[in-house]
């Protein structure tokens, strides 16, 4: 009997710790229950490379899962689709653009060295371009009307041309983005934001070189990303014996901390293997995720109700007990998806709708063979005992044969499959648990702490014959 009540104790605490869990770290929902950006992203061929094979395009698919990874996103999808596409999904991103210059970019960088006699020239150039780039970004606040679509364009394409007359007043030194190993942002001081790269021993001997023919001068080096200058920082003229060594260095800008996040994710994410082009920038609302969430709470809402009133009808006391043995499923099931970090999309509550169901099957398995036990004329309490262990098999075989299954969808499944199988197969793991333990616990429990149930066999199995059962 003590053995029973440590038993209901641990199963208890099991229910609270679940329901503290759930309080402590919500579930997180995919992309078609609390939106976000799907971008459609299409690999574009080169003079030198004609065609892409699957091996580019699986490539191009890692490269972005690193920027996608870097960006903080809670379970993003990222999938190939047909030969020359990649799907990919980012649940709760508010700002589609953001993600669109993080991932479409092919975020080449690129150190060089100001020409000489250009020490005047500098400033006034990226001045106008920032000037414009202010102009641009007030104008594209709101709805602009025909004039201010005209005025768009034209700052757009002054913008290009002052980059590329910025461009030509720096020289080529051979250290670029591929001399790069990492890149990281920090705090610096007056709540301003850096992001700090580290090279190679071939880039770092580049930039020593770089920095030490510079150093005094009044140049700059000019560091652009994609043919855009984004710093120009000024070398000391401390370092004119040596340049700057240790293969380190720091990008300053005025950046937030957003701005130095984004542009250490591009660098750290690496390079492309070919261009690539946005094809599709789609936003999911959140009114649809919380449709969708609704309808697949009622969906889940009347399908348990339905369970357990046909488990309380059919099986009678046991089938009560099973209903209170699927409620500590549920929280468990759920409580697991917090805590392994399972995305919840809508195939994903299909599939735990579907274990729901595997749930009770493992308890109609029970029931069933106690009522065979019973109908053999065994006492109540072997009954239930043999009706356990008989069923233990068919149980484990059922389970085995679906977790299997869902290893095979998940290995060989991608995107929503996956998150279909995961959310099975846990919940099948779990029906095991509950139904082996919490149902056989709380039977036996009832069976001898209530003398009144030991007297009454018919509760388990209503076309028993009435007889003695001592």
């Amino acid at each position: 009997m003590k053995e029973r009540r440590l038993s209901i104790t641990f199963i208890i605490a099991l229910a609270i710790g679940a329901i503290a869990l759930l309080n402590v770290i919500p579930l997180q929902l995919g992309l078609d229950l609390r939106g976000g950006a799907q971008l459609t992203i299409q690999l574009q061929p080169t003079e030198e490379v004609t065609t892409i094979s699957q091996e580019d395009l699986e490539a191009a698919k890692t490269v972005l899962e690193n920027r996608v990874n870097g960006l903080g996103v809670a379970e993003p999808v990222v999938q190939t689709l047909g030969q020359d596409k990649i799907v990919v999904q980012l649940p709760g991103v508010s700002d589609p653009e953001q993600a669109e210059r993080v991932l479409g970019g092919t975020a080449q960088l690129e150190f060089r060295q100001q020409r000489q006699g250009t020490e005047g020239q500098l400033p006034v150039e990226f001045g106008l371009r920032r000037e414009k780039e202010r102009e641009l970004n007030a104008l594209r606040l709101g709805e602009p009307t025909p004039e201010e679509e005209e005025r768009i364009a034209e700052l757009t394409q002054s913008i290009k041309e002052s980059d590329q007359i910025i461009l030509e007043l720096f020289e080529s030194v051979g250290l670029s983005g591929k001399n790069l190993d990492n890149a990281r942002y920090g705090p610096t001081q007056g709540n301003q934001w850096e992001v700090i790269i580290d090279f190679d021993n071939e880039g770092g001997n580049k930039f020593a070189e770089l920095t030490k023919n510079i150093a005094g001068t009044g140049r700059s080096i000019g560091i652009f990303l994609d043919d855009v200058l984004i710093s120009a920082p000024v070398v000391g003229v401390q370092f004119a014996a040596t340049g700057i060594t240790g293969g380190s260095a720091v990008i300053t800008g005025n950046f937030t901390v957003d701005e130095a996040n984004e542009l250490a994710v591009q660098l750290r994410g690496g390079s492309l293997p070919f261009p690539v082009e946005v094809v599709e920038n789609r936003t999911v609302g959140a009114t649809l995720g919380r449709d969708s969430i609704q309808r697949s709470i009622y969906a889940a809402v009347a399908g348990l109700a339905l369970v357990l009133i046909f488990m309380g009808v059919y099986y009678r006391l046991p089938g009560l007990i099973a209903d209170l043995a699927l409620g500590v499923y549920t929280l468990l099931t759920l409580a697991c998806y917090s805590l392994i970090g399972v995305t919840l999309t809508l195939p994903g509550i299909a599939g735990f709708i579907l274990s729901i169901g595997m749930a009770v099957d493992a308890n109609v398995l029970i029931f069933e063979r106690t009522r065979e036990e019973l109908r053999s004329g065994k006492p109540l309490y072997s009954g239930v005992e043999s009706g356990f262990s008989r069923a233990f098999s068919s149980i484990l075989d059922s389970n085995v044969t679906t977790v299997i299954a869902c290893g095979a969808l998940f290995g060989l499944g991608s995107g929503l499959v996956k998150g279909f199988a995961l959310t099975l197969a846990i919940g099948v793991l779990v029906s095991m648990f509950t139904a082996l333990t919490c149902t056989r616990t709380f039977l036996l429990a009832t069976v001898l702490g209530l003398p009144t149930v030991r007297k009454k066999p018919e509760l388990f199995c209503p076309d028993l014959p009435k007889v003695s059962n001592t």
